[in-house]
């Protein structure tokens, strides 16, 4: 009976043969719903490889960075000036920047965690960027005494929202591998940005009116927001999902307490600032007694020559801790500091001391890059990055606080001389905290 059936049936080629009996087999279909031609099934669409980000992203992280800096400067030096021309007192200018330097200090913890509880990264830079505009626009357009006050704490609270939204983003387009890189690419435009909007703005004050510079900065809030636009949200999600972070139950405040790597990075950063926020005022003191004329001048290149380096230098910064590691930059990074206090000391060449903030420049890059990349490092898979990325600013914060009243008794009882020999020694402090405490902290990639 089977012989006979096998002789009667029609001979059917092979590729006729195969695709029906295999779906006989695998689809428990009945006989008379069965197509009489065989279906394809469609192949499965190749998935996006995580490490891919469209050029638009890039630029547009590129274009927010330098417009963000641009944002940032107009509430730099030019804040004093404009005060001083509406005829405040010195004491209400000094109890007006205060008032935004402890609101830098406190806001510093609450904004990472806020970042790190929001959902969309981009929507909290983009509501920061619209506060730092209504802020510049208020103090130009109701420059009262409880207005400006409300002011610089608005922009000083963006502020702490805008730095760790940025490293979130950045980190989340391009995974952990290549943060390096993309972080020193932002200190790049981040440097290039301050530049140019010093210069626009000091041409605005000069030629127009020290208001102006107000006006321009809150009109800059268009392009830095079309910037941020171009970043995609899909891509910045992708890139997030494959960096092993847990949910934000999983690490809590209690966990980055216990980190020891992160507690004594905090203090590494505590006394680099320590030893290094009262340096350049120092300088602009010893300039005005040495060369009065040009004072102006030379203080003013004593800031642009640091920007210039840290543009230079922040992107190979970022490919070096990417493949050398962290811990040899950081070393080169620290070891500026000391260095720089110490030829301060011995040089009285006005010029000279301009050519020494090379060194600052050197610091500026390797911190502008390593700060929320070993941060990020030491607290991936906590889900807090942000919030970490905060108490290590509040400790920098401190640090810059204390850097002043330190040095300012040291000059006054010791000299000038004795105060940069006093903070080349703690700087020195802070690059043997790092040798001797800081660990590795970059992840060999996994093995695919």
């Amino acid at each position: 009976m089977t012989v006979a059936r096998t002789k009667n049936r029609r001979v059917i080629p092979h590729r006729e043969r195969e695709l029906p009996r295999h779906e006989a087999r695998t689809r428990p279909v009945r006989l008379k719903d069965a197509a009489p031609d065989p279906v394809v099934p469609a192949m499965p669409e190749p998935a996006p490889t995580s490490g891919a980000v469209s050029r638009g992203s890039r630029r547009g992280l590129d274009a927010f960075a330098f417009f963000v800096a641009n944002l940032q400067t107009g509430f730099g030096p030019f804040l004093a000036v404009y005060f001083s021309q509406a005829q405040w007192t010195q004491s209400d200018i000094g109890f007006a920047l205060t008032v935004g330097s402890l609101v830098s200090l406190l806001g510093q913890v609450p904004g990472g965690a806020f970042v790190d509880a929001v959902r969309s990264k981009r929507f909290a830079a983009g509501v920061s960027v619209a506060a730092i505009s209504a802020s510049a626009l208020a103090l130009v357009v109701w420059p009262s005494f409880l207005i400006v006050l409300l002011a610089m704490a608005a922009h000083s609270a963006a502020s702490c929202i805008l730095t760790p939204a940025i490293a979130a983003i950045s980190i989340g387009l391009v995974g952990h591998a290549r943060a390096g890189e993309r972080l020193g690419r932002n200190a790049s435009f981040q440097a290039m940005g301050n530049a140019c909007a010093a210069a626009v703005m000091g041409a605005c004050g000069y030629y127009l009116s020290n208001g102006a510079v107000f006006y321009l900065t809150a009109a800059l809030v268009l392009p830095t927001i079309i910037a941020l636009s171009f970043i995609r949200a899909d891509e910045i999600d992708a890139n997030v999902r494959t960096q092993d972070v847990a949910p934000a139950e999983s690490g809590g405040l209690r966990t980055l307490l216990t980190n020891r790597g992160l507690l004594a990075f905090a203090g590494c950063m505590t006394l680099f600032f320590l030893a290094n926020a009262a340096m350049l005022p120092l300088v602009g003191s010893a300039l005005t007694l040495r060369a009065s004329e040009t004072a102006t001048a030379l203080v003013a290149a004593c800031i642009m020559v640091p920007q210039a380096v840290l543009a230079v230098c922040a992107p190979a910064v970022g490919r070096a801790a990417e493949r050398y590691g962290r811990y040899p930059v950081l070393l080169a990074g620290f070891a500026a500091l000391p260095l720089r206090g110490l030829l301060f000391a011995y040089t009285t060449d006005p010029y000279l001391l301009v050519a020494i903030q090379v060194l600052d420049g050197v610091s500026a890059s390797v911190l502008g890059v390593m700060v929320p990349l070993v941060v990020s490092d030491l607290t991936r898979g906590t889900g807090r990055f942000n919030l970490a990325l905060g108490a290590v600013g509040t400790a920098m914060g401190i640090g810059a606080a204390l850097s002043t009243s330190l040095a300012g008794v040291m000059a006054d009882r010791l000299g000038s001389h004795a105060a940069f020999l006093g903070l080349a020694v703690v700087g020195l402090a802070a690059f043997l905290l790092v040798a001797l405490a800081m660990p590795e902290t970059r992840r060999e990639p996994r093995a695919a």
